[in-house]
């Protein structure tokens, strides 16, 4: 029994430690986050589709809620959405549509001109699927086919890099890729 103490109370002591400031542990702006990234496109073009509905669904297409943050640490209780990213000017600020600034980029530079979520570096995404469904009609350059597409651990940009690290070498190299998804006209 002063044994098993002992071990307790010294693992106990390790992971204070650890959680310190001065530490051995890193820590970035995006700790315990990952992104899932989509680039969504028609067949022979580059450019993004806009104004798709994309969720996470269930295996029965029903959307996910992420309730009490359990997904996400964004959006609670609300259905996982993907938003697309988007271009922010000189003063760190989101351009509006045809707006120009001198030192215009992406908010997030690693997601580009794509549709992302937010996600915990937890997220069962091999559980999950994505449902991409057209919702404006033919306003987006046609009418597009619903589909749903089944979504991997590997789909996950993990951007810590201390947990991008272990996970390229647990996944290999479709580490960090958008999800290329080609949709078809109805």
């Amino acid at each position: 029994m002063k044994y098993a103490l002992l071990i307790m109370v010294s693992l106990f002591g390790l992971t204070a430690k650890a959680q310190l400031p001065g530490g051995n542990t890193m820590h970035c702006g995006y700790d315990f986050t990952s992104y899932i990234v989509l680039d969504v496109h028609e067949s022979g073009k580059k450019e993004n589709i806009k104004n798709l509905k994309i969720t996470v669904v269930d295996s029965t297409g029903r959307d996910i809620i992420n309730i009490g943050n359990r997904y996400s640490f964004k959006n609670a209780n609300q259905p996982m959405a993907f938003t697309m990213n988007y271009l922010i000017g000189d003063n760190n600020q989101r351009l509006q549509s045809g707006e120009i600034a001198k030192k215009e980029r992406y908010f997030f530079p690693f997601a580009k001109d794509n549709y992302l979520l937010s996600v915990a570096n937890t997220f069962p995404a091999d559980n999950f699927s994505v449902k991409i469904e057209d919702v404006d009609g033919k306003e987006n350059g046609g009418k597009f086919k619903t589909i749903i597409l089944p979504l991997y651990s590997y789909n996950m940009y993990i951007l810590c890099s201390n947990e991008s690290e272990q996970a390229a070498v647990k996944f290999g190299r479709k580490m960090n890729k958008p999800v290329d998804i080609v949709l078809e006209l109805e």
